[in-house]
């Protein structure tokens, strides 16, 4: 629940957990309220970017700044080519990154930021449409940009109600809706964001296939059906990948994890004498080879029970490898 500065007072120091919980509702609540001003102008704004084939600027100035250099950041990782451009630095040189038509979108909260004012002359020369998000739009940026985003918030959500916080977030907050948009109307694909994003995780759980980071057979132990529970301890200790494939044929039937051995001392079971079909996962989830990395973590983690070892068979249902969980976030290639 929001608190009650009236029943809070000067206690509000002492009880983080309360506060934070205040301002997340705020953020919250706030950003409900602008998904709520958006109108025409937003597919105005969407026609502006994708009708020129040049670049689009960003720009703002403080805690607006830092905004401007996210949403241009995004633009650019989801197909559209984006600078940030700080209005200070403008002035003197930096003018030159424009080419004709370049659209340029303004952050601002109170709409008169004189960085950005003094601009608009300036980029009416370079044929600069304007498209300005702001917190009120009642403003000199409001009536001379051609396209106004409306963030209004009612309130920050920090104590004083003075510190950007809801209002930096609305912004943030469009300029994500403004690359969605982008997104549908350019039909931006993952192979897409790949191409822009080959670093870190998400550019190699989209980048590389499960064939890429896999333990292929030769390293994996793999028994038959007939193996004591003992052999099977035995050469999953020789190929610590926390499973062993039963095979029959060449064809997987089921798979023995570290989990069912130490369900199975347990209660008890002599190892010589149990069977590993008798305590395998018959009919495992499987993946193909040429599957992406963030295919094979969205099966592995978004279930109800996680599992960290995925075996690995060809379209016949032949055993061609294992993958491990740990593979994926630190993969050994080559």
């Amino acid at each position: 629940m929001i608190v009650d500065e009236t029943k809070v007072g000067a206690d509000w120091i002492c009880d983080y957990v309360v506060l934070g919980q205040s301002v997340l509702e705020a953020e919250a609540k706030a950003l409900l309220g602008v998904a709520k001003h958006l109108n025409n102008s937003l597919k105005a704004a969407i026609d502006i970017i994708l009708n020129h084939k040049g670049k689009v600027v960003v720009s703002g100035i403080g805690k607006s700044g830092y905004v401007a250099q996210k949403i241009a950041s995004t633009f650019c990782s989801t197909g559209t080519p984006a600078v940030f451009l700080h209005p200070g630095e403008a002035m003197h040189g930096d003018l030159g990154i424009y080419s004709p038509g370049d659209p340029t979108i303004f952050i601002s909260k109170s709409g008169t930021t004189v960085e950005l004012v003094r601009l608009i002359p300036i980029l009416r020369e370079f044929s600069s449409p304007i498209i300005a998000i702001l917190s009120n739009v009642n403003s000199p940026l409001a009536e001379n940009a051609d396209v106004v985003l409306n963030a209004t918030v009612p309130a920050e959500a920090d104590p004083l109600k003075i510190v950007p916080t809801s209002s930096t977030l609305a912004a943030m907050g469009i300029g994500d809706v403004l690359a969605s948009c982008l997104m549908k109307a350019k039909s931006f694909k993952e192979d897409d964001f790949m191409r822009f994003h080959p670093g870190g995780q998400l550019g190699r759980n989209l980048g590389y296939m499960v064939k890429d980071v896999m333990h292929k057979t030769s390293k994996v132990a793999v028994l038959d059906l007939n193996t004591t529970l003992l052999e099977a301890v035995v050469a999953m200790t020789k190929a610590p990948h926390g499973a062993a494939c039963i095979v029959q044929e060449g064809q997987l039937r089921g798979i023995v994890t570290d989990g069912d051995i130490r369900r199975q001392l347990l209660n008890n079971k002599d190892f010589s004498k149990v069977l590993a079909k008798d305590v395998m996962t018959k009919n495992p989830i499987c993946i193909r080879p040429t599957a992406s990395l963030g295919e094979a973590v969205r099966l592995m983690e978004d279930r109800p029970s996680q599992i960290s070892v995925l075996p690995v068979v060809g379209e016949q249902g032949n055993l061609m490898g294992l993958l491990r969980i740990h593979d994926i976030y630190q993969p050994q290639l080559g």
